[in-house]
């Protein structure tokens, strides 16, 4: 077979080439299936892992901020209660008073005598608040320490040198938590009734010097071993520096409380006894005994204060 001068093959018309041309030419124009594609739109920018996690940690899908807040510290404080067996945290006091309430003769519970520092079984208030009063210092728990630091309880002790003096550092980390205070409940713990006026000083005076050597402090509240007191013992106070002696209307113990009215209820301004024992003594523990005092006073609608706040 021969092939033209035309580089035509003899049975290609002129025609058929010139629209082979048109295609191939269309071919070679067409994009590359290789080519790369156009640019896409940046996508926006997305906010840091880190703050999405947080977001989503203090408010989830759907939830009010301020709900989930406080949902969470309901939950904690439910948590905090139970490790310490009580089925909700105590009742804040309010504030305490600008000024401390006058004593005066027409209000029940007190004894005051011309010149003499006044005898406190109640305190003279309408706030709905209760005293805690922790006397001697022979038992020193450790867990006691713990459930009154983590839950915030106000309370005063009124300790007894010889008592105490074993392990006075037991004493200063109760003040050290911030909600304690401390009284004077004389040197070796003696009926005020069979001493001397000279003898009644020395006990309360002494005591006060222990308390400033272990403390740093002077206490300005007092209570008589046993409640007992003459006026040798009220004028023995005044000289070695107490403002008022505290007694006292309620004493707790792990399984019951004892009062001293035949109501037999809790009272504005009431203090409230109880004493540094453990199990030998009680058959419980002084957790036991504060889970008690904690229950009645939320019971009859009352929160603990610091008796020195208001005496």
């Amino acid at each position: 077979m021969k092939i033209g001068s035309s580089g035509c093959h003899p049975r290609v018309g002129p025609a058929l080439w010139a629209g082979l041309a048109v295609v191939l030419t269309a071919c070679s124009t067409a994009p590359s299936r290789s080519a790369a594609p156009p640019a896409a739109t940046a996508p926006a920018a997305l906010p840091p892992l880190a703050a999405v996690e947080t977001r989503e940690r203090h408010a989830p899908l759907g939830i009010d901020p301020v709900q989930a807040a406080r949902q969470s510290a309901e939950r904690r404080a439910r948590e905090q209660a139970a490790r310490w067996g009580l089925d909700r945290l105590p009742t804040a006091a309010p504030a305490p008073p600008e000024q401390r309430p006058a004593l005066t003769a027409d209000r029940p519970g007190l004894v005051l005598r011309p010149g003499l520092p006044p005898v406190v079984q109640r305190v003279p208030t309408e706030d709905r608040v209760v005293f805690l009063t922790i006397d001697d210092g022979a038992e020193k728990d450790p867990e006691f320490a713990r459930m009154t630091a983590e839950l915030g309880i106000p309370y005063s002790t009124f300790l007894t040198g010889y008592l105490a003096r074993p392990d006075w550092g037991y004493f200063r980390g109760l003040l050290a938590n911030g909600h304690a205070a401390t009284g004077n409940h004389t040197l070796n713990h003696r009926d005020m009734r069979k001493l001397t006026a000279a003898e009644q000083r020395t006990e309360i005076c002494g005591q006060q010097d222990e308390l400033e050597r272990e403390t740093g402090s002077r206490p300005p509240l007092f209570r008589p071993p046993y409640g007992e007191y003459t006026d040798d013992t009220l004028r023995a106070a005044q000289q070695c520096g107490i403002r008022a002696v505290a007694l006292w209307n309620e004493e707790a113990f792990p399984d019951r409380m004892e009062y001293r009215h035949a109501d037999r209820v809790l009272h504005p301004g009431d203090i409230i006894l109880t004493h540094f024992r453990g199990r030998a003594e009680w058959g419980g523990t002084m957790t036991d005994v504060l889970r008690r005092v904690l229950r009645t006073v939320d019971e009859q609608g009352f929160a603990l204060a610091l008796l020195d706040d208001y005496l």
